[in-house]
């Protein structure tokens, strides 16, 4: 028997912290506004949150916050070496692997003996198209939601426009160092001048058949088929790019800053107990830590979940933020650096002494809004970037994977936040850019620019914004049978309007005239 009467919605997010992270934002946004949630992970990533203890409790989810895990593919056998993922291969094998569990998944739920309402709609991760197999045969809405840049999805929807031109791949190996990089680009809709360098990091290939750009080209251009695409972005960040987009794809709505919004959900919901779902236990010492230093006087530094960097660049990173003479909080992953263990020589440790915490992973959005912290050293990722800009935080850059490259051309050119550190990382650059940020004249101007995008990130995140763009508001027509329970159960959709729909409701005339005796403001149709 059906155990609630809510619409429900299916999240179906990728095997990535970032991915996972945003996603669950949203989740917690939509369930607050009175949707019953399944959220589904690969059962790669759901080990993972197993073994960590805190997400523990987090993963028993709540009687209408449900967690699902579906088979990718993945042997529990790799595991072990579960940080160093092989990300092309992890990409094939959800592709491949995760199309009938979901199916099988979404059937049992909308079996009426499931325990749970029949779902309503799926909400996929961009890069999650392989729901759409699911969600085709069961006439199920699939709306896409993107946890990138809207910047960044449009260089990844363009790459396959740029391979029939033959601008990439790379003809070879010297592209990389020849100048070819610096060609530039100007033909994407709404996107200032860029150069090739700044696009994304699977464009750096010589590979035709490469497996991560044609899956990412294939996943990207697979969103024409979604009901819908959602951006965790705002109108005035990138109002060009959502234009652009707008005039390309199916309905598109900018619903961001996600990690804003979820700051709204009321203290005493019974849903913050899900903050903890992490991959890595977070250090809250830092945060006491932190506590100690004075306004603006610490720079954070983490590279995200999925960056690594080669010995050498640990220790050129390291020596810059000594050399810096500036306080630092700095998180190092225990995978961070590739095939190796991440050590720091011992000089380090005694000239950092008293001015430097080091930590293996931090409750990011609380340290970025900490008062101590008047600087972040970042990879760019779309989630650090959100949360740097909704803090006040400018940004030092140094970008890695995916979309990071366009993320900082945009960080340091457009928004003017930032500052970029040379690919190539060297010590004396480093130290030199952080006490430029940290002291210098640039860095109070881009701390002003800074606080003046958190304002219009707070504006774009209050109640009654959320969220049309320039293509207005999507208009949903509700009707249901003329019976009491399905009309009841309709109802529920009327939380859709906090994801800026239009809402008409429609009943037949036999039932309109019972409910015009008892209520005002009703609108008649006329047949």
């Amino acid at each position: 028997m059906r155990s609630s009467t809510k619409a429900h919605l299916v999240c179906m997010a990728i095997p990535a912290q970032g991915h996972i992270n945003s996603m669950l934002n949203f989740a917690k946004v939509l369930h607050s506004k009175g949707f019953f949630i399944t959220f589904v992970n690969t059962e790669f990533v759901h080990r993972r949150f197993l073994k960590n203890p805190e997400s523990l409790a987090s993963l028993d989810g709540l009687p209408d916050f449900r967690f699902a895990s579906i088979p990718d593919g993945i042997s529990p056998s790799n595991d072990s070496d579960e940080h160093k993922q092989d990300i092309p291969n992890l990409g094939l094998a959800i592709k491949n692997n995760c199309p009938a569990p979901f199916l099988k998944l979404l059937s049992a739920m909308n079996d009426p003996n499931s325990g749970v309402p029949p779902v309503n709609c799926v909400i996929s991760d961009s890069f999650a198209s392989f729901t759409l197999d699911a969600t085709t045969k069961l006439g199920i809405p699939n709306v896409f939601y993107c946890a990138c840049s809207v910047c960044g999805f449009m260089v990844f929807y363009y790459c396959k426009e740029l391979m029939q031109r033959g601008i990439i791949p790379l003809k070879s190996e010297d592209d990389l160092t020849n100048g070819y990089l610096d060609t530039v680009i100007d033909s994407i809709p709404g996107m200032i001048e860029v150069r090739l360098r700044d696009l994304s990091s699977f464009i750096r290939t010589t590979n035709r058949d490469d497996i991560l750009l044609n899956n990412i080209i294939d996943e990207i251009h697979a969103s024409h088929q979604a009901t819908a695409i959602i951006f965790n972005s705002f109108s005035e960040l990138e109002s060009p790019l959502l234009n652009a987009c707008s005039s390309m794809l199916p309905p598109v709505f900018d619903i961001g800053p996600m990690c804003l919004l979820s700051q709204c959900i009321p203290n005493d919901s019974s849903i913050k107990s899900l903050d903890r779902l992490n991959l890595w236990k977070e250090d809250l010492g830092c945060v006491e830590w932190l506590d100690e230093k004075e306004p603006g006087s610490v720079l954070y530094v983490n590279f995200g979940s999925m960056a690594n960097l080669t010995s050498g660049q640990l220790l050129e990173f390291a020596w810059g933020l000594a050399n810096s003479g500036c306080a630092f909080l700095w998180v190092i992953r225990p995978d961070l650096v590739v095939g190796d263990t991440a050590l720091l020589p011992q000089e380090f440790s005694e000239m950092a002494k008293g001015r430097s915490f080091i930590t293996s992973w931090c409750p990011q959005q609380r340290v970025l809004s900490h008062a101590a912290v008047g600087g972040f050293l970042t990879h760019c990722g779309w989630n650090s970037t959100t949360e740097s800009i909704c803090a006040g935080v400018p940004m030092l850059c140094w970008p890695f994977f995916a979309e990071q490259q366009i993320n900082c051309r945009y960080i340091c050119s457009v928004w003017g936040i930032g500052m970029e550190i040379n690919e190539d990382v060297k010590r004396e650059e480093v130290a030199r850019l952080i006490v430029e940020l940290m002291r210098g004249q640039k860095g109070k101007e881009m701390k002003k620019k800074a606080m003046e995008w958190k304002e219009k990130a707070f504006e774009a995140a209050k109640p009654e914004i959320h969220h049309p763009t320039a293509t207005g508001k999507l208009h949903a027509v509700c009707f249901p049978l003329p019976a009491q329970g399905h009309i009841n159960a309709m109802l529920h959709f009327d939380a859709l309007h906090f994801m800026a729909f239009h809402i008409t409701f429609v009943n037949t005339k036999f039932n309109h005239r019972p409910i015009l005796v008892k209520t005002v403001g009703s609108i008649s149709i006329e047949t």
